[in-house]
């Protein structure tokens, strides 16, 4: 149960392998074994992935949920993730309240170096870097978020976009590579 923050790390080491694969039967189970309307035993094998939450404000996870590990995910209040969404979970991902995740959304804390003789084939070091959505964050379907990026809080992520850098608090980004379509008025009144 670490998180490799910047330093090179071998997916394939024995401990790593065995997490993966307990999270994956645990996934299975979540995504194909539990009744849908069965809250709590849903919410009981998140706890069993490690990921964090608060259970008066407990997290929707529309099944099928992807993750690596589950332990380096902390979700905040009314937090709403639509199906088919993947969490590369190597270091922190880390997200706020009323967040809600479309549809194919894809978390990626973990990437490869780049340069090729580190690399060597993908059967070498990886790397990883945190994620960080802060609240009342809305993020479109099949965005991507790439490792060290924070999305400020009441931004919109558009449909498709892929994030390689921050995105500052009331900012609706879109695109690959994203970049800012507007500013929001965080003190205008909901329409």
């Amino acid at each position: 149960m670490k998180s490799y923050t910047g330093e090179l790390y071998w997916a394939g080491d024995p401990q790593l392998l065995a997490e993966r694969r307990s999270t994956r039967k645990l996934m299975r189970r979540y995504n194909h074994e539990i009744d849908y309307e069965d809250e709590p035993t849903k919410l009981s094998v998140l706890k069993e992935m490690g990921i964090t939450f608060d259970a008066q404000h407990p997290p929707f996870f529309e099944p099928p949920l992807f993750l690596d590990y589950g332990y380096n995910i902390t979700v905040g209040k009314e937090f709403y993730c639509n199906f088919n969404t993947t969490f590369l979970d190597i270091c922190p991902i880390t997200i706020g309240d009323r967040v809600m995740l479309a549809p194919g959304v894809q978390l990626y804390a973990a990437f490869h170096p780049q340069h090729a003789a580190t690399r060597n084939g993908g059967l070498k070091p990886e790397l990883g870097a945190p994620i960080t959505i802060e609240d009342d964050v809305w993020v479109g379907g099949s965005a991507v978020i790439l490792p060290g990026v924070t999305i400020g809080a009441r931004s919109i992520i558009a449909a498709g976009a892929v994030v390689t850098k921050n995105v500052e608090p009331d900012t609706v980004v879109g695109g690959n590579p994203a970049r800012v379509i507007k500013r929001l008025d965080p003190n205008q009144a909901a329409a």
